[in-house]
């Protein structure tokens, strides 16, 4: 492992009244342990795991890609604030890595092939074609091919919403591959049960104060799927 360990500190949390430090997960969650080469964090939207996943990234001087932003008519001071009451702990030293999410993606495909107007041979360190004219399920898989075979930390922010189920099975042993190869760690927010089924994988569930790891088995997303496939055969064999 990279990141062996994330505290929290709420005693020095600026607010309790407004997104995120509202939020009883980060008050009553004092550390998470990253002992697996994949770890998942899971829960409803809204449930902070997202949230947290985007702070571990700057704590790590991980660059997310963004729009410029734009007008907004009422501002949170404090809605990127979590990552000032993180404390990271290391293995052996901070290493590099890159955050994922497919809105930021978008940003990051074009800056890329701005990159490659001057030099094309930045092109080959993501499969030697434009992220940007392949299709959207290509080009992420040509990206996390080429990417994931660096050493580092790679924070995923649901990669399953751009992604064929067939291509989620693709990323899945992609993980399991890069994870056993022992120099990358990942750290996943997902609604995935493909995603979920990664062997050996930790998981977090967000819907528990604190968080706590489950089973997955006990997951929402497994339960969900396997009551609809036997409910699906069921109406099937009655018919």
């Amino acid at each position: 492992m990279h990141l062996v360990k994330v505290s929290l500190h709420p005693e020095n949390y600026p607010t309790d009244t407004q997104y995120p430090f509202n939020l009883p997960i980060f008050h009553r969650t004092s550390h998470l342990i990253f002992d697996t080469p994949v770890t998942f964090f899971v829960g409803e939207n809204g449930s902070g795991k997202s949230t947290l996943l985007e702070a571990i990234s700057h704590a790590s001087d991980i660059h997310i890609w963004r729009s410029p932003q734009g007008m907004r008519y009422e501002r949170n001071p404090y809605e990127k604030a979590l990552r000032y009451f993180l404390t990271l702990d290391w293995s052996d030293g901070r290493v590099p890595g890159a955050y994922f999410s497919s809105e930021t993606y978008r940003y990051f495909t074009r800056a890329v092939d701005e990159w490659a107007v001057s030099d094309a041979g930045q092109l080959d360190y993501f499969g030697g074609k434009s992220l940007v004219t392949q299709s959207h399920g290509q080009s992420l898989m040509s990206y996390f091919r080429s990417r994931y075979k660096i050493r580092g930390l790679y924070l995923m922010d649901e990669p399953e919403t751009a992604l064929s189920p067939r291509s989620q099975l693709e990323l899945l042993r992609l993980l399991n591959e890069m994870g056993d190869a022992g120099h990358a760690q990942f750290i996943i927010a997902t609604h995935s049960p493909i995603l979920l089924a990664c062997p050996g994988a930790k998981i977090f569930s967000f819907d528990h104060t604190p968080v706590r790891r489950i089973q997955y088995e006990d997951t929402d997303y497994y339960r969900v799927y396997k009551a609809f496939m036997e409910d699906y055969k069921k109406y099937l064999e009655d018919t």
